[in-house]
């Protein structure tokens, strides 16, 4: 029931940045850590910090379709724009730096891109970036002066064979001048995503701010929640030489492998479903299938008044007692 110092616990911000200099080889600093409640609440102090504008000027947000709901809602609520760029379905839902100089054309029309948003793993796509595409991504951050956000909460839930994942921050600074020089970059992790859990319980989450000027000043008006803070230490792992650590390794692999089983389960099911098709499931806890109505359907729901997708799920409800969001809740 304490309070605590706005950007959190010192000593869980030190744990926090040996994790990050262990997982990237790059040297962190407590000070440029947060804590908060849950990644989402980092993203949108983020957000805050970097809105302003009004008419043209306004700031326009770059982000991922299919989404997370939490960006769109954000960016509404701030008077933001929300800029669509659309991920790749054929290609396993990969990100094109072709479509994100579409989006940004288009942004530039009616006003100010300034932040570019990325979520690896795929948040509700389930695809893992490879380390050409997030060099790609980070040269073109770069070349148009954007600043980076990378939300990367599902980095241990990797499961297909040949997908890694790559941290933003490990690539940018290996990746050298100019880029590690210029590119802004914030980054985000959570307790309540990944092994640990699912948007439940108490809530943890952390942002890294790289900012080559030395100096970004973020101001909170509230205390981190400090038992959620603590959660932190079975996230960033035991040290090896306490008795806790090998228990702690096997229950990670287990959920992890279990998880691993689930996503193949999901996307064979899917895949041998008429009219259903499903990418492999590479990473996060997410498959986003694409399922084809026959045409009586989609005459059904236009006599209801529904979107296609709409009418589907009301009636998967209504029929199996199964709720799920129609596929436009996430922008496509």
């Amino acid at each position: 029931g304490a309070y605590s110092a706005s950007p959190g616990i010192e000593l869980v911000r030190q744990d926090v940045a040996r994790f990050l200099q262990r997982r990237d080889g790059v040297a962190a600093k407590a000070e440029d850590i947060f804590l908060s409640t849950g990644a989402s609440d980092a993203i949108v102090s983020i957000l805050k910090l970097l809105v302003s504008g009004e008419g043209p000027s306004r700031t326009g947000v770059l982000i991922p379709i299919p989404q997370y709901p939490l960006y769109s809602a954000a960016i509404a609520e701030l008077s933001a724009v929300q800029l669509n760029y659309y991920l790749d379905e054929e290609h396993c839902w990969a990100l094109d730096v072709a479509e994100l100089r579409r989006a940004l054309a288009e942004g530039r029309r009616h006003c100010c891109p300034r932040v570019l948003c990325i979520i690896n793993p795929g948040n509700p796509t389930g695809q893992v970036q490879s380390r050409q595409c997030i060099e790609d991504v980070i040269k073109f951050a770069f070349e148009e002066k954007l600043f980076l956000m990378a939300d990367e909460v599902y980095q241990d839930n990797i499961y297909a064979e040949g997908s890694a994942f790559h941290s933003f921050k490990k690539v940018l600074f290996e990746m050298g001048p100019p880029y590690s020089e210029v590119v802004e970059l914030a980054s985000f992790h959570s307790v309540s995503k990944g092994f640990m859990g699912d948007s439940v319980g108490p809530r943890g989450g952390d942002g890294d701010a790289t900012d080559p000027s030395g100096l970004l000043v973020l101001g909170f008006p509230s205390q981190t929640p400090i038992h959620g803070s603590h959660l932190w230490v079975p996230v960033l792992g035991f040290p090896s030489q306490t008795p806790i650590h090998g228990c702690h390794l096997w229950e990670k692999t287990a959920v992890l492998n279990a998880l691993a089983h689930k996503a193949r389960l999901t996307q064979e099911i899917f895949n041998k479903s008429p009219g259903i098709h499903c990418n492999p499931v590479q990473g996060a806890m997410y498959s986003f299938p694409r399922i084809e109505l026959p045409p009586r359907a989609l005459a059904a729901a236009k006599e209801q008044g529904q979107a296609p997708d709409m009418f589907f799920c009301m009636k998967l409800l209504e029929e199996t007692g199964i709720c799920v969001v129609p596929g436009s809740g996430f922008g496509q």
